[in-house]
């Protein structure tokens, strides 16, 4: 497993957003991303070291942090699909509709994953082995 190039920011009371960084971590075997909630401590210090604030008490957007940039809602999304490779990198291919469709889409099921999805009263506790991830 290589190092982790990128850090993503997810609602950690969400249970969509749970089962994405289940599904990352399931098929991104090269290591490539490392976690954090956004109502995290770590996840706020690593916003506010790139002078970003995000809204703790409902987040709307998962969040991409590399070393050169941040990348949010669909834009996001689609680049974790791509660095992920396989058939699931050709998900990117996605990238050529415009932003503000692709990201109204994104809203949509954004504002709705609560009542279609769920929530927690408490962010995941990542297991032992899978500690190392989560910052």
């Amino acid at each position: 497993m290589s190092r982790p190039s990128a850090t993503i920011l997810f609602d950690g009371v969400c249970n969509l957003c749970n089962g994405f960084v289940q599904f990352i971590i399931k098929n991104d075997s090269a290591g490539h991303f490392r976690f954090a909630s956004l109502q995290s401590e770590a996840g706020q210090k690593l916003l506010a070291a790139r002078g970003i604030t995000a809204p703790v008490t409902d987040p709307e957007s998962v969040l991409l942090v590399t070393a050169t940039s941040v990348y949010s809602h669909s834009t996001a999304v689609l680049h974790i699909l791509r660095k992920l490779g396989g058939a699931w990198a050709l998900l990117y291919a996605g990238i050529v509709l415009p932003r503000f469709m692709r990201d109204a889409a994104y809203r949509f099921v954004a504002r709705n994953r609560y009542r279609w999805f769920g929530r927690e009263e408490a962010c995941m506790l990542p297991t032992p082995e899978l500690a190392k991830r989560f910052l």
